[in-house]
């Protein structure tokens, strides 16, 4: 059977500055075994799989592989699927509004404005134990006096956060001090200096990917803001660079609108 795949940047509007993905629209009949090896194969950060929604709600279902295991969630590969699945003639139940069935149910992607946005998957948040804390500070050389607070974030995926005192602090981490699986999931945050361009800078350290740091998270990013807003320090909209560190100009806005909604 001849299948297509289709290979999107996401966040960004500048070709190959963003995060890569690999949508693979004819998906029926893989099994998982067959969708690991061909996202092993790709080796991008992650590669989706469309299939038929077992949801009656849903419009398509998906499937998210990193080179070296299933996602239950993920952000970028989220809007970037949606992208692809509406360039292939797909067309949402209900107009403006894409609804996707994935590992954490029901994901909820805005198409109605100028860039698609996914409403925020529910986060937990929990107290980072302070063995952890130190383990992970001590590797990457985090002044005690630099961290500001820490979470463990878990939207499907679980991130590590640390939030820094500035996007300066964030940038000095050296990435090549931690890789998975010694290491899971590392997020640092740290605000630009009023007037920037952007309110905060982001990096994720140590992917399963096997890349030292993905380019832009959109699932990190979405923790973030649903941390931020519980702790009520996201009171509009925020926009975040991520990827510069490995030459990578990407982008996202997350608001504080219901659901908490994170876009390109």
């Amino acid at each position: 059977m001849r299948r297509r795949f289709i290979q999107c940047d996401v966040f960004t509007s500048v070709p190959t500055r963003g995060n890569g993905l690999a949508v693979v629209v004819d998906s029926g009949g893989l099994t998982d075994d067959d969708m690991q090896r061909f996202a092993a194969w790709t080796n991008l950060a992650e590669t989706t799989f469309l299939l038929p929604p077992t949801d009656e709600t849903a419009d398509y279902r998906l499937k998210i592989f990193t080179p070296s295991r299933e996602m239950p969630f993920a952000g970028h590969p989220t809007l970037g699927s949606c992208a692809a699945w509406l360039h292939t003639g797909g067309v949402p139940a209900h107009a403006g509004l894409v609804r996707q069935e994935c590992g954490v149910g029901i994901v909820e992607i805005d198409i109605s404005g100028p860039v698609p946005a996914f409403a925020a998957p529910p986060t937990r948040i929990a107290p980072m134990p302070d063995a952890e804390r130190n383990r992970i500070a001590g590797q990457l050389d985090l002044a005690a006096e630099r961290i500001v607070r820490t979470a463990v974030l878990d939207n499907g995926p679980v991130w590590q956060v640390f939030e820094l005192g500035s996007a300066d602090d964030v940038l000095a981490a050296d990435s090549a001090k931690v890789s998975w699986p010694q290491f899971k999931a590392i997020g640092l945050i740290g605000p630009h200096v009023p007037g920037s361009e952007f309110d905060y800078e982001v990096r994720m350290l140590a992917p399963s990917s096997g890349m030292s740091e993905d380019p832009i998270t959109g699932s990190l990013n979405a923790a973030i803001a649903r941390w931020m807003h519980a702790e009520g320090r996201l009171n509009g909209d925020i926009t975040v660079s991520q990827g510069v560190s490995i030459g990578r100009a990407a982008a996202s806005t997350s608001d504080a609108t219901p659901g908490i909604r994170t876009g390109s």
